[in-house]
Parts: C-alpha cells; sequence; structure tokens
C-alpha cells in the first residue's frame, strides 16, 4: 500500500506550500531550499497526476484539485501529529484535545484546568480555538466548547452555562451621553454587534417590547473577547455573556447602564460525538464540567469567572 502513496516529506511540503501559498516561505518553513520545495511539489503532482498549483511568474495559487487535497491533507497531518504526541508525551490513552472559544477559553476555562489536573492527574486536556461548528470526524478533536443550544447534527450537548446576556459599556461612553435608565434610552447609543450573532440585539429588544430602535446598527466583531475591547474603548454597548464579563464589571472599567435579567437561547455547551459517549475520561471531563458549571451559577463571582 505505501508504494502508492506519497512520501510523507512531500505531503508536509504541500501543506506548507499551500498554507502559505508561497514556496519560498514554504522553504524556510521546512528549512530547505526553494528549489527542493519545487521539486517535491512537481513529484507529487506527476504522481497524482493532477496540478495542485497554478504557477504565474513567481505568484503560485491552489488550483481546484489542490484546495481539496490541501484540506485533506491538512486534516491528516493534523491526526498524525496528534496521535504521535500522545505516544511522545507517555499519555497514551489519556490525553484530550478539548476545541473552545477563544474567549470561554481564557476567561473561564483555562483558570479552572488546574483544578481538573489535580483531581485527574492522568488525563492531560490540550486546547484549541473553535468559533463555529466543525466536523468531528476530521478533526483531531475529542470534544468541544459550543456556544448555542442543541444544533450540533450528531454530537452529544451537555448544557453549562452562559445564558445570562448583560448590557455593558465603558464609563467614558455612558459619561458623554444622556443617562440611560432604560431600553428606550438606547435609541441613541451604538450597539456593539457579534458577527457570528447577529440576532443577539433584536432578540433582546423584543423580550423588552422595544421597538423603534434598529438592531442591525453598529460595528461588528467576531468574538466576544473583541466585543470587550470595543466597549472598553468606547465604541459602544455591548450584549455579552455575563460568566465571560465578570472581571470587568468587578474592576469598575465596564459598566451596566441598567439591569435587565435577559437570558438568551444560547449558552456555553459541551458537546461531543456520539462515539466517545463510553470514552471514561471524556465522562470524568464531562462531570467536572457540569459540577463547575453548577457551582458558577451560586453565582460566579467576579473572581471566579476568573475572567
Amino acid at each position: 500500500m505505501s508504494a502508492n502513496l506519497p512520501s510523507l516529506s512531500a505531503l508536509r511540503t504541500f501543506e506548507a506550500a499551500g498554507r502559505h501559498m508561497s514556496f519560498t516561505r514554504a522553504a524556510l518553513e521546512m528549512h530547505i531550499t526553494q528549489s527542493a520545495v519545487s521539486r517535491q511539489i512537481r513529484g507529487l503532482e506527476e504522481m497524482l497526476g493532477a496540478t495542485l498549483f497554478n504557477r504565474t511568474g513567481q505568484r503560485v495559487t491552489l488550483t481546484d484539485v489542490g484546495q481539496g487535497y490541501l484540506r485533506d491533507i491538512s486534516s491528516a497531518l493534523e491526526r498524525i501529529q496528534d496521535s504521535t504526541l500522545r505516544l511522545l508525551t507517555k499519555h497514551s490513552g489519556s490525553m484530550l484535545t478539548l476545541a473552545t472559544p477563544p474567549a470561554f477559553g481564557m476567561r473561564w476555562l483555562i483558570p479552572r484546568l488546574p483544578a481538573f489536573h489535580k483531581r485527574h492527574p492522568e488525563i492531560m486536556v490540550s486546547l484549541l480555538t473553535r468559533a463555529s461548528i466543525f466536523d468531528f470526524a476530521k478533526e483531531p478533536v475529542d470534544a468541544a466548547i459550543h456556544y448555542g443550544h442543541d444544533d450540533w447534527p450528531g454530537a452529544e450537548t451537555v448544557r453549562l452555562l452562559g445564558d445570562t446576556m448583560t448590557l455593558v459599556a465603558s464609563p467614558d461612553y455612558l459619561g458623554q451621553r444622556k443617562p440611560m435608565n432604560r431600553p428606550a434610552d438606547l435609541q441613541n447609543a451604538v450597539l456593539l454587534q457579534h458577527m457570528r450573532r447577529p440576532t443577539a440585539w433584536a432578540d433582546w429588544l423584543a423580550h423588552a417590547r422595544m421597538t423603534g430602535i434598529n438592531a442591525w446598527a453598529g460595528p461588528r466583531f467576531e468574538h466576544y473577547y473583541m466585543l470587550i475591547q470595543a466597549a472598553l474603548a468606547g465604541l459602544g454597548i455591548a450584549l455579552i455573556p455575563s460568566i465571560i464579563v465578570a472581571e470587568e464589571l468587578g474592576s469598575g472599567r465596564l459598566v451596566q447602564p441598567f439591569k435587565t435579567g435577559y437570558m438568551g437561547q444560547d449558552s456555553y455547551c459541551l458537546v461531543y460525538p456520539e462515539t466517545k459517549r463510553a470514552d471514561p475520561n471524556l465522562q470524568r471531563l464531562r462531570q467536572w464540567l457540569v459540577s463547575e458549571a453548577n457551582a458558577c451559577r451560586q453565582p460566579c463571582s467576579s473572581h471566579d469567572a476568573g475572567s
């Protein structure tokens, strides 16, 4: 079977060239010459009987075939690396890879992981960031933290926390405007938008029974930690899960214009493929996360939100 497969060296070179879209930068990463990269790519194309790159002068771009092959090869190389690390670290069968949204991982999960490691020193938890649904079959990931609800196809979902939403703004931003004491006072405010939650303000305004306010206007940001920074910079008012903005509220760097007690549809959930249901290490992580989430609801202080 190996006679019909490209060498690992050629595949790694192709992946680097495709990721950088440059033979020169691939050569620097692989510590070989540019001509060596070119020869390996040409040999790979001849073996596959397909053109992977379009070459125009000094510029290279992936063909349609090359783009598809890069996606598959990148996933395969990640799995090889993950399996190798499991073996090298002598944690075979006891390492879990968990994907998490950036803000949740940095502000809530990582500060708590030492407690998990103390309780389960035999389980190594590695983190990587993902902000949207992906295919567990194609990613070297055992489970993920997903901000949503029961909307991940083919996955087990365990609701944790994060459905309580808070309006926040910097004191300077509020100090430059008329007092904001009720939802109607948002009429002249800049509503900071979450790019992946485009209906968040519309849902909030509907809950507050407010009309006449444009729920869609305002600059957009891809992640909650970017929304927090935008609010700190005085760009407007943000709508953010309370647990990841607790530190700024506790320090007074951000304040609530008024309290609403609004709970959104989405929350942070642990999701994993059904095939992982019987994994004992994953079940230990699940039990611990549920316990931490329950403790945080009683309520979660700004220090506990670790933020």
